[in-house]
C-alpha cells in the first residue's frame, strides 16, 4: 500500500466534507416555509379591516351584527363577500421566500417599505396584524411584504392583491336592500297617495293585504318581486352629501317608499324617486338610514309601483286543505264524493267517477283567474245588482265528505249581460271572470257541465288472449276474424272479401290488444236517443269483440273529428247508450287494420 496516496485521498475527503458543511450551514439560501404569514388569523373572528392605499383615502370596514359596514371613507353597508374574500386570501397567505432581518435592514428601501404602496390592519378581538406592502419583484408576479412586529420580510405571490380595495366604492354594497330582506314577513309601501300593508301568514306562508282593505294577496308575485328586489342593484353612486336636496331627485316626497320588516323589527327600507335625465330606464334611489343617493334600474321595482288591485290574489281561491267532496248546483246539479284514498264516486249513480277528471276539475277551479275586482264591500242588498241573490251556478268544496261544517270554498256564479260575477261566501267582495273561464266550467262543450261527464272513462278491460273472434260491420258488409293463437288470425266462413288471405296479423293483434284497454277521451252524451246527431249511422263501422266466455263487446263509430284526428263513437253501458270521443292513437290503428275497404264485394 502506498502511504503517500492514502494520505492524499484522506485529506481530499476531509476537505469535501468541510465544504459541504459550510455551504449547508452558512451559505444555503433560506428554506421556503409552508407556514402561513399570519398564523392564528380566522376570518370569522375578525372585527375590523383597515386598508390605507398610498395617496388615497383610508378604507375601513367593521363587522356589526354579522354584517360588514364601511366606516371610512363613508358610512355605508359593505360588500360582505368582498371583505370575506380578502380575509380568506390573507389567512392562506404563505411566503415564497423569507428575507432575514439583516438583509431586510440592509436594503429596506429597495423593498419599498419606506413608502409602501398600501398598509393593511386586521383586528380580531385582542389580536392585531399590520401588513406593509412594498414593491413588486422584477417579473411583477410577486410582491415584498412585511408584517409589523415580525423580524425580516417576505416575498409572496401578488395574486392576493386583487382582493384589496383601492377606493371605498370597491367595497361599497350595491344592494338596494339588506341581505336579510328575504326573511321579511311584513311589508309597508306608499306609492303616489296609496298606502299598502302586506303580512305573511306564519303557517300557510301566504301573503295577505292588511291595508287599505283585508284581502288575499298575490303570494306568487310578491315572492318574485322580493327576489328581484334582492338581486337589483345600484348602477351608479351619485352623491354622499347628507345635505343634498332630495327634491331634486324626486325623493322628497318619494315616488315609492318601501319598508321590509320582520315582526316589529325593521330589516330594510328604500325610497325611489324620479327618472334620470336622458335615461328613463334609470331612477334615483336611497336606502333608508344612509345619506347616499344612487341610480338603479326602474324595471325590477315596477311591481311595487302598482295599484292596490295589482297586489291582490288573482285566483278566486287557493287550496290549502285536501278536498273530499265537490257539490255543483245549477242546471245540472251533482255531487262528487271521495271514496277511499284515491277513488271518487258520483252521488246517486252506480258507476264510479274518473279520478283524473275530478283532479282536472279541481285544477281548473284553482286556476280560475279574476278578470276584475268589481266591488270591495258587499252587503246583502248589493247581491241582486249582480244577479248573485239567485246565482245560476254554485260550487261548494268540502274537506270531509257529507260534512256541511267543513267548507273549504263556496263560490256563487251569476251570468249577466254586463259580465260574469262571482261571490265567495267567506268574503265581502264581488269578482268578475272572463266568459272563457265560465265556459270552461259550465259551457255546453265543457267536460264538467253534468255529473255523468265524470263517469270513469275506462270502458272495458280484456286481453287479446281472451278473444275468440272479432266482427267488423261496415257499409252493409261483414267480416269475421277468428283468433287461432298468438299473432294468428283466420277468416271465419262466410266472411266477405278476405279471399283466404289476412295481411299483417301482428298488427291486428296489437290493435285488439289496445282495444282491450279502451278508454274514452271524453264523454259526449248519455242515453243517446238521436244517433244521427252524432253520426251513428247503420252503414258506419262497428266492431264487435266476442270473448271466449261468450261475452260480446261492441263499439260503433260516428262523426269524424278531423281536427282531433279521431271520431265520435258509442257503446252500451248498463243498458244506456253512451257517446264519447274515441282515443286518437287507437283510432289510427282502427283505420289501418280494423275496417272493411270500400272496394270489397
Amino acid at each position: 500500500m502506498n502511504t503517500k496516496n492514502t494520505f492524499f485521498w484522506f485529506v481530499l475527503a476531509a476537505a469535501l466534507f468541510a465544504s459541504i458543511f459550510l455551504l449547508d450551514r452558512y451559505l444555503r439560501p433560506p428554506a421556503v416555509t409552508t407556514r402561513n404569514i399570519l398564523p392564528g388569523l380566522q376570518p370569522a373572528s375578525v372585527t375590523s379591516v383597515q386598508v390605507i392605499p398610498a395617496g388615497a383615502l383610508e378604507i375601513r370596514a367593521d363587522r356589526v351584527n354579522h354584517s360588514w359596514l364601511l366606516a371610512k371613507p363613508m358610512a355605508y353597508p359593505a360588500q360582505s363577500a368582498a371583505v370575506e374574500a380578502l380575509l380568506t386570501a390573507l389567512q392562506k397567505l404563505a411566503p415564497a421566500t423569507r428575507i432575514n432581518a439583516s438583509e431586510h435592514h440592509a436594503i429596506s428601501a429597495d423593498f419599498g417599505f419606506d413608502t409602501p404602496q398600501l398598509s393593511l390592519v386586521v383586528e380580531a378581538g385582542d389580536q392585531r396584524w399590520q401588513l406593509l406592502v412594498g414593491n413588486r419583484t422584477a417579473p411583477g408576479d410577486q410582491v415584498f411584504l412585511r408584517v409589523v412586529g415580525v423580524e425580516g420580510a417576505f416575498v409572496t405571490d401578488a395574486d392576493w392583491l386583487k382582493f384589496v380595495p383601492r377606493s371605498g366604492n370597491d367595497w361599497r354594497s350595491t344592494a338596494l336592500v339588506a341581505a336579510e330582506a328575504g326573511t321579511c314577513d311584513a311589508i309597508v309601501l306608499t306609492n303616489s297617495t296609496k298606502i299598502i300593508e302586506l303580512r305573511r301568514d306564519a303557517t300557510s306562508h301566504l301573503w295577505r293585504m292588511i291595508r287599505p282593505l283585508q284581502a288575499r294577496a298575490d303570494t306568487e308575485r310578491i315572492t318574485e318581486a322580493l327576489q328581484r328586489l334582492q338581486t337589483a342593484g345600484v348602477t351608479q353612486f351619485v352623491t354622499d352629501d347628507a345635505k343634498a336636496d332630495l327634491t331634486v331627485f324626486g325623493l322628497q316626497p318619494a315616488d315609492l317608499s318601501l319598508w321590509l320588516n320582520h315582526g316589529t323589527n325593521s330589516i330594510s327600507a328604500l325610497q325611489t324617486g324620479k327618472a334620470v335625465t336622458n335615461d328613463a330606464t334609470q331612477i334615483y334611489a336611497k336606502r333608508e338610514g344612509w345619506s347616499v343617493i344612487a341610480t338603479t334600474a326602474r324595471e325590477p321595482l315596477a311591481f311595487w309601483h302598482g295599484a292596490v288591485k295589482d297586489f291582490r290574489d288573482p285566483h278566486l281561491f287557493e287550496l290549502s286543505t285536501p278536498v273530499a267532496e265537490i257539490g255543483v248546483r245549477g242546471k245540472n246539479s251533482f255531487t262528487l264524493r271521495q271514496q277511499g284514498t284515491n277513488n271518487w264516486g258520483i252521488v246517486g249513480e252506480k258507476f264510479p267517477a274518473d279520478t283524473e277528471t275530478v283532479r282536472l276539475f279541481i285544477r281548473v277551479l284553482t286556476s280560475l283567474q279574476v278578470a276584475d275586482f268589481v266591488k270591495e264591500v258587499v252587503t246583502a242588498p248589493d247581491l241582486p245588482t249582480y244577479g248573485l241573490d239567485a246565482p245560476q251556478h254554485e260550487i261548494i268544496l268540502r274537506a270531509a265528505a257529507g260534512d256541511t261544517n267543513v267548507v273549504v270554498a263556496q263560490l256563487a256564479f251569476a251570468v249577466q249581460t254586463n259580465g260574469i260575477f262571482v261571490h265567495r261566501a267567506d268574503e265581502d267582495f264581488i269578482y268578475a271572470i272572463s266568459p272563457e273561464e265560465s265556459d270552461s266550467l259550465f259551457g255546453e262543450g265543457s267536460l264538467f257541465a253534468a255529473g255523468w261527464q265524470f263517469r270513469d272513462r275506462h270502458l272495458w278491460n280484456f286481453s287479446e288472449k281472451d278473444v275468440a273472434q272479432i266482427t267488423l260491420r261496415q257499409s252493409g258488409k261483414t267480416r269475421t276474424l277468428v283468433r287461432d293463437g298468438v299473432n294468428k288470425w283466420s277468416p271465419a266462413p262466410g266472411s266477405q272479401g278476405w279471399q283466404g288471405i289476412i295481411n299483417n296479423p301482428p298488427a291486428i293483434e296489437e290493435s285488439i290488444h289496445r282495444l282491450g284497454e279502451l278508454t274514452a277521451a271524453g264523454w259526449v252524451a248519455r242515453n243517446v236517443t238521436e244517433p244521427d246527431k252524432f253520426g251513428l249511422h247503420p252503414e258506419n263501422l262497428e266492431i264487435t269483440v266476442e270473448l271466449k266466455n261468450g261475452e260480446k263487446l261492441a263499439v260503433a263509430f260516428g262523426t269524424e273529428l278531423p281536427s282531433a284526428h279521431t271520431a265520435l263513437a258509442a257503446v252500451t253501458l248498463d243498458g244506456e247508450r253512451w257517446a264519447f270521443v274515441f282515443p286518437a292513437t287507437l283510432y289510427q290503428f282502427v283505420l289501418a287494420y280494423l275496417t272493411i275497404p270500400a272496394n270489397v264485394r
